[in-house]
């Protein structure tokens, strides 16, 4: 039975484990709504304002399904709505919530509010959504038929998360639909707060002064069972002559456009016929909040008179409960959980007198009847909206949660195990990268998807661009289409070159202008890695004798810099170039120079807490540890992997994912971190920095970090939320604090495959004995 404490346990566990930290803000809720009168409405718009009001800086939506073509004149919350019976809406529902920044969907179900069969068009919405989906289960049948059972398991299947309201809702979900129980989470029904006050506070806004009040309220239908209390009227009446009965609700839409209101005349003729029409009062209107909670005020008992057992959650015995109210009701699953143990009474289905003797006793026993109301009451108060509201925030997190969790369960990071086969490797596709490429070079930005041509290009990306090409071509990739496109960075890089400071621009506009004589020393350090890298791996004699005099002219340069990323740039262009020119005389003194700039730099700071190059961790930091461990010199290399070891411990969260240092402030040594906003440059440059690590020392322990560091990408972070776009192969830009951002710009994208060609180039080296089975994966090149 659900119990006080269990709320409290649950909603502490939720708390302990630090959900909270993880609520999403941009959350989609699907339901009807108001002003549509049904139950589900009134449920979804409580959801709704509760999510706005009580989770702090949210941003949720409605998406609302009609019963009716016309729809409804909906609050500007809902920003979209559909007819139930049109299946191809459900599907462009789904299309509009992919295009909006939602972190969440959470589904209201009810069978009869979705079209189809069993309402199973509510799948094809559920089955076309890219984020993670929360159900609310609202009716959960015993003896369901097969297409009932069917699109429950179906709905359940598809949803992170499911929600129940009772202790046999969710007994019901584990043993007749099978779902497993760590997947459903018990929420209550919420309710207002609303204070614990005298009745009589309200009797006389409805002329009830002096009066002992009944109260039944929600949409009319015969299944309700007001008849069996009208019946058992004329003995109340005979002990106490100034009790009302106050039948509170509209008829139900859909009986009222059959039937219309054959059932509410029937239940006034009763009334007449028994001599008690003076003492029912018939309010035929479908109440907001404000007046609601003010009817229940007045009411001295609460009566459910249910006719049907299988009920399984009731919103007005959750709202009568939680208000104070003395209960009197048939013993449908939700009374019978909530009024055990004191809170209420309970008689049997369709018994005027057991309803006539039990109400008399509440009436006249006052003492029983408020320390009823005190029962019901302090439960209530963990059904509040403020509360129930935190639970399913939390709820939600875990479901964002779950795509991290799912990524766990396939590499286990345990240290001495060997999962560098136990990962498969995502394909490379190439669609976005050839997206974002024109005639110029590679685009600097996007907006989602699309290239942002106001934003113009750089030499850095342009540089990447050229570094990840040359990596596939070499790799084996036999791409004319790259290769052509390899041949546009390198046009470009050859125009950013300035032979008066012997530097390259960096930033050029869209309209073909460079916006600067040079740019900064890091841009021209990665176009030099960018030269090296075609000089050493390029099979093309164009190529390299092209590459060969750019790099000689400007690597100088690089001495006079004061960046230690410009250095490491360089320094791995010199690894690159080495592999082809190894004795080059030039290259090795400058190389010399440019690892004893870096190696100073690290006396001079680091400290046995702060095994560092700086004193502040900012961006590409992994390249500085790189650059020491592809020197070649045993005590560089001991420095640069024991500084990556650091580095990599200080960026892995307690549960043992990539955490790098945010771009919102970085880390100052000494002063407080930032965590967000991550950046896809961070993954990617300890990827290579850990694959580097495991090509010079053969430690396992390397290539495992790498493939951990690479799931980050995957959504093996602290949002759980994958930055790799599978439909369009490119790479959002970063992780907020709350969400991805859905920006797919070069960066990003050429990180997530530069990180992504490196560990296939390691996997063709280390696990593949025989030159047919080491080939690249096959390309999508769009």
């Amino acid at each position: 039975m659900t119990t006080l404490t269990g709320y409290t346990q649950l909603f502490d566990q939720q708390e302990q484990a630090g959900l909270w930290k993880h609520q999403p803000k941009n959350v989609a809720f699907i339901g009807d709504y108001l002003p549509r009168q049904c139950g589900i409405a009134t449920f979804t718009s409580d959801l709704f304002a509760s999510y706005n009001s009580f989770i702090s800086e949210s941003r949720p939506i409605v998406i609302s399904v009609n019963d009716t073509p016309d729809g409804y004149a909906y609050p500007s919350e809902v920003r979209y709505d559909f007819y139930q019976q049109d299946h191809g809406a459900y599907r462009k529902a789904a299309e509009f919530l992919n295009s909006k920044d939602v972190d969440v969907v959470c589904l209201q179900h009810e069978y009869g509010i979705f079209g189809g069969s069993a309402g199973n068009y509510i799948l094809t919405l559920l089955r076309n959504l890219t984020m993670p989906i929360i159900t609310t289960f609202h009716t959960i049948l015993k003896d369901p038929n097969e297409e009932q059972l069917l699109v429950l398991k179906s709905i359940a299947d598809l949803s992170s998360r499911v929600v129940c309201m009772s202790e046999k809702g969710r007994d019901f979900l584990i043993n007749i639909y099978e779902i497993p129980a760590d997947k459903i989470d018990l929420i209550p029904h919420g309710i207002p707060n609303m204070p614990f006050v005298d009745p009589h506070f309200y009797k006389d806004k409805f002329g009830m002064e002096g009066k002992q009040t009944l109260l039944t309220f929600g949409l009319l239908s015969p299944n309700k069972g007001i008849e069996n209390v009208i019946r058992a009227l004329p003995r109340i009446v005979a002990q106490h002559p100034n009790v009302v009965y106050m039948v509170l609700g509209a008829t139900h839409p859909h009986l009222l456009k059959h039937e219309g209101e054959a059932y509410r005349d029937s239940l006034k003729k009763l009334a007449a016929d028994l001599g008690v029409r003076d003492h029912v009062r018939f309010y035929n209107q479908f109440v907001e909040l404000e007046d609601l909670l003010e009817y229940l005020g007045s009411a001295d008992i609460y009566i459910t008179p249910y006719l049907n057992p299988a009920q399984i959650t009731s919103g007005t015995l959750s709202y009568a409960f939680g208000c104070g109210k003395a209960v009197v009701s048939t013993p449908y699953w939700h009374a019978e959980e909530l009024l055990a143990d004191g809170r209420g009474v309970l008689v049997p289905f369709g018994d005027s007198e057991a309803i006539a003797d039990q109400i008399t006793n509440l009436l006249t026993d006052e003492p029983v009847r408020h320390a009823m109301r005190k029962k019901g009451y302090l439960l209530g108060r963990e059904m509040i909206w403020e509360r129930v509201i935190q639970m399913y925030a939390n709820s939600f997190a875990k479901a964002r949660q779950e795509r991290m969790s799912t990524i766990n369960s396939q590499v286990p990071y345990t240290m001495g195990a060997n999962t560098s086969s136990a990962f498969k490797l995502p394909s490379v596709r190439l669609d976005h990268l050839y997206r974002l490429t024109d005639s110029t070079g590679i685009v600097q930005h996007a907006r989602h998807h699309l290239p942002f041509y106001e934003e113009g290009y750089c030499s850095d990306d342009n540089a990447r661009a050229l570094i990840l090409a040359q990596m596939l071509l070499d790799g084996g990739l036999n791409d004319p289409k790259l290769a052509r496109t390899a041949d546009n960075y390198c046009a470009f890089i050859n125009h950013a070159y300035n032979h008066e400071y012997k530097r390259f621009r960096n930033f050029m506009s869209y309209d073909r202008h460079w916006l600067e004589d040079f740019g900064s020393d890091d841009s021209t350090g990665r176009t030099i890695w960018a030269l090296g890298t075609c000089i050493g791996r390029s099979s093309d004699r164009n190529t390299i004798s092209w590459a060969i005099p750019l790099l000689e002219n400007v690597l100088p340069s690089v001495v006079q810099m004061s960046s230690p990323r410009a250095w490491a740039f360089a320094l791995l262009g010199i690894y690159e170039y080495q592999k082809k020119f190894n004795d080059d005389r030039m290259v090795k003194t400058i190389q010399r120079q440019l690892l004893d700039k870096l190696t100073f730099r690290y006396t001079e700071t680091a400290t046995e807490d702060w095994p560092w190059f700086e004193n502040t961790l900012s961006y590409d930091n992994a390249v500085l540890a790189h650059a020491l461990i592809r020197s070649g010199e045993e005590k560089l290399v001991t420095i640069g992997l024991s500084s990556l070891r650091w580095l990599i411990g200080l960026q892995t969260a307690k549960s043992g994912h990539f955490q790098p240092i945010g771009s919102n402030g970085f880390y100052t040594k000494g002063q407080p971190r930032a965590y967000f906003d991550q950046q896809p440059l961070e993954a990617q440059s300890t990827v290579s920095a850990c694959l580097a690590a495991f090509d010079v020392t053969g430690s396992d322990e390397w290539h495992r970090t790498a493939i951990r560091v690479f799931k980050w990408f995957l959504g093996l972070n602290d949002l759980g939320l994958s930055l790799y776009d599978q439909q369009t192969g490119g790479c959002r830009d970063g992780l907020h604090i709350d969400r991805a951002n859905q920006n797919q710009g070069a960066e990003s994208t050429l990180s997530y495959l530069i990180a992504l060609a490196d560990l296939h180039m390691i996997q063709k080296k280390t696990t593949a004995p025989k030159p047919v089975s080491v080939e690249m994966p096959v390309l999508m090149n769009g």
